[in-house]
């Protein structure tokens, strides 16, 4: 999990909002921009969430994904976004190795660990397109930052430690980012739900979390699970490999893993 730090406002406008949707709860940080586009574009955002939420839930039986893993419906005569999901999913298992899979239990449809990042990342680019200074969307504790807090202050995240409740493992800060995002996939606060598409059952390996920093959360999501499924030192050396992520890695014997550039996003 990660957590906006708290800092003074130095901006004119501040907006937050909170919505429970897709069975968590997504928190806006808008700051600056004009009143009424801001509250617009928030509008448009919050709506976007719930038609996500309408398409895509694996527990709805009436959702677009539902009925497409029942044959009822072609990925054509879905929605325009379950095409562009199933796309970048199936481009997360390219380049994971399968260790990332929408088809992990008994081969049945199910997008939903990519459905969460990829729908923050998007609401929050709607609130930045509204022309605001910077924007946070915070989902479930996945976090896409765009822009700037206020003047010469980036936004600082902090990374929830597994092992020590109320602690922190890590501060990252977007200083000199545009556009940052910070996603933990671990078995401390939601169990053992993460699945080793190997074997369609939960990935046993040594680590509590993993959390990776990259800018865009679709990616930074769906590399933090991909990395728990293959464990501290496999997940570690992939990581290392892939340009414009960095990451730490918590083993359940409180070793702590790094990518040789994360220094540079501690602060």
């Amino acid at each position: 999990m990660a957590d906006p730090v708290a800092e003074p406002s130095q901006t004119p406008a501040v907006v937050r909002h909170a919505e429970e949707v897709m069975g968590t709860v997504f928190s806006f940080d808008v700051r600056g921009g004009e009143p009424g586009a801001v509250r617009a574009a928030l509008d448009e955002a919050v709506a976007g969430l719930h038609r996500v939420n309408e398409a895509f839930s694996t527990y709805r039986e009436d959702s677009q994904v539902s009925r497409l893993a029942r044959g009822e419906l072609t990925v054509e005569e879905c929605g325009p976004e379950v095409a562009e999901v199933l796309e970048l999913g199936a481009e997360a298992e390219r380049t994971s190795g399968g260790w990332f899979s929408m088809r992990y239990q008994d081969g049945r449809l199910d997008p939903t660990g990519i459905v969460k990042g990829w729908a923050a990342e998007r609401a929050a680019r709607v609130i930045a397109a509204a022309g605001v200074r910077g924007v946070s969307v915070n989902g479930g504790g996945d976090v896409q930052l765009l822009g700037v807090p206020g003047p010469d202050r980036p936004w600082r995240v902090g990374v929830s430690d597994p092992l020590r409740p109320g602690g922190l493992a890590a501060v990252v800060s977007a200083a000199g980012a545009d556009e940052l995002a910070v996603a933990t996939s671990g078995t401390v606060e939601r169990g053992a739900h993460i699945i080793d598409p190997r074997t369609g059952r939960s990935a046993v390996t040594d680590l509590v979390a993993v959390t990776v920093v990259a800018p865009r959360l679709t990616w930074a999501d769906c590399w933090a699970t991909a990395a728990f499924a293959m464990g501290s030192r496999e997940g570690l050396r992939w990581l290392e490999s892939l340009p414009d992520a960095e990451a730490l890695l918590i083993t359940a014997g409180d070793e702590v893993r790094c990518t040789g550039g994360l220094a540079r996003r501690l602060g």
